[in-house]
């Protein structure tokens, strides 16, 4: 699948929501890190690195929803292709 540039930050905030419907908190921090999910006293916390391009952002958030477990949720066909492909690629 390619995906266009601007598309990107589309899917970001589709990836953010679904991530908060999924209990998760996601964070921008800057930092020398490339990011991912952690549970922080009974929290579930993704760190993104603030300063990573758009698509580095996208592939850490789609990575970390992977680890959250959204095989077993409805999700749009086109995103659940994006979290598939972009994790295979990792």
């Amino acid at each position: 699948m390619k995906i266009k540039e601007k598309e990107f930050e589309n899917i970001l905030q589709e990836l953010k929501d679904l991530a908060n419907q999924m209990g998760a908190k996601v964070r921008f921090e800057r930092g020398d890190f490339k990011g991912g999910y952690c549970i922080i006293r009974k929290d579930k916390i993704i760190v993104i690195n603030k300063l990573s391009n758009l698509q580095r952002k996208v592939i850490t958030l789609t990575s970390a929803l992977k680890e959250l477990g959204v095989e077993d949720i409805y999700l749009p066909p086109k995103l659940r292709e994006i979290i598939d492909e972009l994790n295979d690629n990792l």
